[in-house]
């Protein structure tokens, strides 16, 4: 039987030789295809990445798309950059970077690395760590005057370096994602790099204090706003930028929720709101008198990220807490505390602004309550 259009399908690769930028075509052969296949601008066979190649030029792609129009379904998924912008960060401007007096002899990022970073409107932090980790990148290969010229080997040997450096599994994952940037996102040439291999992921289990920890801490913090703080944290489960991002009408005191705007991957959600802990947020509005922020520095702006640490970090020494707690241990003791108590892994999922279940499925490894109803074989009679 003859495959139909709708069972042939190629797909569509970029590819780049000798700085050359070429269309990698993949396909199951086929005589249909083999011969339209030929009447493309000069095609050859790539023993190296097994594709057939043509140069990448409107004309060529083009030609691509009306000649298996009808004939095969062409996949383009690697092919074009369709992610959408962040519409949800403000204007993003890397001016300073531009502007900043540059050493002789270093190499600064491309003005359409900047551009880029802007237009699709990245956050600040993002676009500092690209920006860093590129020009380390480029300026390892300083004598390379035509960026394209770096290939994937030159890309793994960067990386090796970093390695043999000691740099972190994460530092290494900014590198690559810095690197991809400008290849796949700024010269729009998406999943060029198929055998730069990013770290193994550990997979480490959340860090959790006991509830009867967090009650302690709570209890003996002296001052109301850095004790409206911890409760925050723990009772509904935020991140600590999140913390910093609430504003006064996002307490709902009628619904006892919290609104959680523009979190992480910038979506909103809705949290849940105690009891015990309204009674001293109207306590504290009467004595500090927030006018945006619920939490407010001296100047009226945004509260400092570096003050939650370091009001986290007393708090625990206070309650004579022997491990290290961070803003996010609390986080992670909220969802494992309420899994322990019985609460569907799906509403904590929404609590916490997780995406799918499998990141919220980790806390299951962690929750003790199925533990308790175990023996320990040393006990047994």
């Amino acid at each position: 039987m003859k495959p139909t259009s709708r069972e042939r399908h190629i797909t569509l690769k970029h590819i780049l030789i000798d700085s050359q930028r070429m269309i990698g075509i993949k396909f199951y052969p086929d005589k249909v295809l083999d011969a339209l296949i030929k009447t493309l601008d000069h095609p050859r066979w790539s023993e190296q990445y097994g594709l057939i190649l043509i140069k990448n030029t409107p004309k060529n792609l083009q030609d691509i798309f009306e000649k298996f129009k009808g004939v095969a379904w062409i996949n383009v998924q690697h092919f074009f950059t369709n992610r959408p912008v962040f519409a949800g960060n403000s204007l993003l401007s890397v001016d300073e970077y531009r502007k900043r007096p540059i050493k002789a002899g270093f190499r600064q990022c491309p003005e359409a690395f900047y551009q880029k970073l802007e237009i699709r409107k990245y956050s600040l932090n993002t676009a500092r760590v690209y920006i860093g980790m590129f020009e380390r990148f480029i300026n390892h290969y300083r004598t390379v005057e035509n960026l394209l010229e770096l290939g994937e080997q030159e890309i793994i040997n960067y990386l090796q370096s970093l390695v043999l450096e000691g740099k972190s599994d994460s530092y290494i994952n900014q590198s690559i994602n810095a690197i991809k940037f400008y290849y796949e996102v700024v010269l729009e040439m998406p999943n060029r790099f198929y055998r730069v291999e990013r770290p193994f992921k550990k997979e480490s289990l959340p860090k959790v204090i006991s509830k009867e920890s967090v009650l302690r801490m709570i209890a003996l913090c002296p001052n109301i706003k850095h004790r409206c703080i911890i409760a925050l944290l723990y009772s509904s489960g935020l991140r600590r930028a999140e913390l910093l991002n609430l504003k006064i009408s996002d307490i709902d005191s009628e619904r006892m929720t919290i609104r959680v705007s523009q979190g992480k991957g910038k979506k909103d959600r809705v949290s849940l709101l105690s009891k015990r802990l309204l009674e001293d947020l109207r306590q504290y509005y009467r004595i500090w008198k927030p006018v945006t922020y619920l939490f407010e520095g001296p100047d009226g702006g945004q509260y400092s990220a570096t003050s939650v640490v370091k009001i986290i970090a007393r708090a625990a020494k206070r309650a004579k807490i022997s491990q290290r707690v961070t803003p996010h241990m609390l986080r992670h003791s909220f969802a494992t505390h309420l899994l322990e108590a019985g609460t569907d892994l799906r509403y904590i999922q929404a609590l916490l602004g997780h995406s799918s279940t499998r990141t919220t499925e980790v806390y299951t490894h962690i929750a003790v309550n199925g533990l308790s109803r175990i023996q320990n074989p040393l006990d047994l009679d």
